[in-house]
């Protein structure tokens, strides 16, 4: 469960009234300082995810390319527009998705904080459970929004690499990828990603919320001492938590994001509908074990700076949102 700071003068706060719980918020209030806040934290850090992808959809073995490099072949050839590409796409789609996936893991944080209340079990433990079973069912929930979403702005992003099928812009995406396949194509990856993103968000609310419950802890914070963090402490504790749990998730989600986004935008690798296993085969065939940590660099650096930034930003619209007595 997250420890949040709530507004107030105050400079020091304690821990047990830094709680701010889904019954607390101004949902309108949360959604819409959501929508501003995320999209700029969204564009900070696309252009890793574009190399990433680019890195990831690449015939030539990407271990022989840095990270740097790719990024600067993309601003040489396509200028800053390069490294934005898919963004627009991306920013303004995922909106109302967001609206379903921030609704859903509050829900269901709350839900198993009470259910495990009677339990036998360490606060870490059950605050990391709680997390975790939120962070799953949200990402569950989300998948059926987002797949189709990131089907189109992956296409965007690999404009003009060998494989893939040149569109212009989003509309256009979604009138080939629905003439050559259907409502399935929308879909491509989707049973991957379902099946492993829902763990790997598991994995990283889980993570994040043990993290900063072992940390307080370790600092000598507790709930029932008199001894209160300042509010610059609950950031530094937050953000550390943050990347601690982006930094373990995209070591262990990387294999399963490079299947995924081959699976979503490469067309021509063999004939007839692409699947999981022409995926693999390929990946192997060009690259050994290591093809499936194409873009670790820079998806390593993204999930450490995204989980970082998401959950200040996040803790941040909550306290911006809490019902005026």
């Amino acid at each position: 469960m997250a420890v949040e700071i709530e507004a107030s003068t105050a400079s020091e706060l304690a821990l047990a009234d830094t709680d701010i719980n889904w019954d607390r918020l101004d949902k309108t209030r949360f959604h819409l300082i959501g929508a501003v806040l995320f999209s700029a934290q969204q564009a900070l850090l696309h252009p890793t995810h574009v190399v990433k992808t680019r890195m990831q959809v690449a015939s030539s073995n990407p271990f022989h390319t840095s990270g740097m490099t790719v990024f600067k072949h993309i601003l040489k050839n396509d200028g800053i527009r390069g490294i934005f590409r898919g963004y627009g796409t991306s920013a303004v789609g995922a909106l109302p998705g967001r609206v379903l996936a921030l609704t859903s893991l509050e829900l269901s944080k709350d839900m198993m904080l009470k259910y495990t209340e009677a339990l036998n079990m360490s606060e870490a433990a059950r605050i990391g459970l709680s997390n975790g079973f939120g962070g799953m069912l949200s990402n569950l929930i989300s998948c059926v929004y987002f797949v189709p979403l990131d089907v189109v702005s992956q296409r965007l992003i690999v404009q003009g690499l060998g494989g893939t099928t040149s569109c212009n812009g989003p509309v256009d995406v979604v009138r080939k990828v629905m003439k050559a396949e259907g409502f399935r194509g929308m879909y491509r990856g989707f049973g991957l990603t379902a099946l492993t993103q829902s763990p790997a968000s598991a994995l990283w609310w889980g993570t994040y919320g043990a993290a900063q419950h072992i940390i307080w802890r370790s600092l000598s914070y507790r709930d029932d001492l008199e001894k209160k963090p300042s509010h610059m402490e609950m950031v530094t504790v937050q953000a550390t938590a943050g990347m601690v749990a982006g930094a373990c998730s995209s070591v262990i989600t990387t294999p399963i994001d490079t299947i995924k986004t081959r699976l979503q935008v490469i067309d021509d690798f063999y004939v007839g509908r692409p699947s999981v296993m022409k995926t693999i085969n390929t990946l192997l065939q060009e690259d050994g074990w290591w093809g499936f940590y194409r873009g670790f660099g820079p998806r390593f650096l993204n999930m450490s700076l995204y989980g970082t930034t998401m959950i200040v930003t996040y803790e941040l619209i909550k306290r911006l949102s809490v019902k005026q007595a």
